[in-house]
């Protein structure tokens, strides 16, 4: 199964613009990039112009949705711990390890702590053994300073990251939206955006003192945003993403009670909205992932209060995303070090490079292809969907998966 990629825009690197090249590809491994040197038995694509850019690489998603993760591009897929029942046992990760293969590749994150209920620790050198690159604490915080100072030092010393929700929950229990103007106008229960900036304070401390990688799953806030910023400064070892959601929703777009833009963390003010995009284009955030939670009516079709919190973000993640090179916030180059190259190297994992000798998870994109976001049409499980009716630009033409055209 060898390959000869040709008349490609390929994404090289973060400072590199597209270039105009080639690359082999032997099996599933990339064995040159820009060498137009080739033996008779390859099969020769011809990419027409189109962009080269490895497969994207979601990084903490609620269900594997194949359908969706293959319009998006989405090659690689790292699972909440969050399923029934939580992923807190080794049997559980090499169940979930072999959704979806070979054409998708799921990641299933060890859960921090037993049944995700943040009193003791989970298994997590034997889930390390059974394939988890990564341990995760889930929907929530662990409130218990001891547990989760345990939990960094038995992470460090395993040398695996640990993928943290922000939000303290003794100020967000009960609460639906972030407290502000949209909030008290709706009469909904909420909590200060500062609930975020307080999770984030106390597990920087406790990175500071055990040396421990963290990754912030969802920084959403300008004063969540100000402390990542400031620990990075300091050298301490953590990284954080956001959703697309996030960054181009306020909390104004649940001034009608639509639940389908009731998240977990909630939309906050324009104000941290606009501190979000300042935070992409100064990379103190590293990573865009969709936060894929795909809901049917049952779970959404609710009073607010009531419905549950989440989107199917996988099929809108490239093209929202894309938003951000067209407003000149970063490159398209930089784009994939966040939705492909720094994922991969929090999991480890030999991909979301064009790079000699790793795996061959490429995709073709058409950036200026439109298209319009409809709930009725998603080929994920459940279309929820704050963005319906959105006008969009950005289509994966074509994914190969280790080599292999899907």
């Amino acid at each position: 199964m060898k390959k000869f990629f040709t008349n490609a825009q390929l994404i090289l690197g973060p400072d590199m613009p597209p270039q105009s090249g080639t690359v082999h590809v032997d099996g599933d491994r990339i064995v040159s990039v820009n060498d137009d040197s080739r033996s008779q038995d390859y099969e020769i694509i011809d990419c027409q112009g189109l962009i080269i850019a490895p497969g994207i690489i979601d990084l903490g998603v609620f269900a594997i949705d194949k359908p969706a993760f293959h319009f998006g591009g989405i090659t690689r897929a790292a699972l909440m711990p969050d399923q029934s029942p939580a992923l807190d046992l080794p049997a559980m990760i090499k169940h979930n390890a072999a959704e979806g293969k070979p054409d998708l590749w799921s990641h299933p994150l060890a859960a921090a702590t037993k049944g995700l209920l943040g009193k003791e620790l989970a298994e997590i050198g034997l889930m390390k053994q059974a394939g988890a690159r990564a341990v995760a604490t889930g929907r929530s915080w662990i409130a218990d300073s001891g547990i989760m100072l345990k939990l960094l030092q038995y992470c460090r010393s395993l040398d695996m990251p640990v993928i943290v929700h922000s939000e303290d929950s003794g100020l967000t229990a009960g609460a639906v939206a972030t407290a502000g103007e949209t909030a008290t106008r709706l009469g909904l229960s909420s909590a200060p955006a500062a609930a975020e900036a307080l999770s984030i304070a106390r597990d920087i401390a406790l990175v500071r003192e055990s040396g421990a990688h963290v990754h912030f799953r969802q920084v959403t806030t300008a004063q969540g945003l100000a402390l990542i910023r400031s620990a990075k400064a300091e050298g301490l070892p953590l990284t954080c993403g956001i959703t697309p959601a996030h960054l181009f929703l306020s909390d104004i777009a649940t001034s009608n009670f639509r639940t389908f833009a009731k998240l977990s963390p909630p939309l906050r003010s324009e104000e941290d909205r606009q501190a979000c995009l300042d935070a992409i284009k100064d990379s103190t955030i590293d990573i865009i992932s969709s936060g894929h939670d795909p809901r049917g009516p049952e779970d959404k079709r609710l009073p607010f209060a009531e419905a549950e919190s989440g989107m199917a973000g996988a099929e809108t993640l490239l093209a929202l995303s894309l938003n951000l090179v067209r407003d000149e916030l970063i490159s398209i180059s930089r784009l994939f070090e966040m939705l492909s190259a720094t994922p991969a190297k929090i999991l480890g994992v030999e991909a979301g490079q064009i790079t000699t000798g790793f795996e061959a998870d490429l995709i073709l994109i058409d950036p200026d292809a439109p298209w319009q976001v409809d709930t009725r049409k998603m080929a994920a499980s459940a279309g929820n969907t704050p963005f319906d009716k959105l006008p969009v630009q950005g289509r994966v033409r074509a994914i190969y998966k280790g080599g292999k055209a899907l």
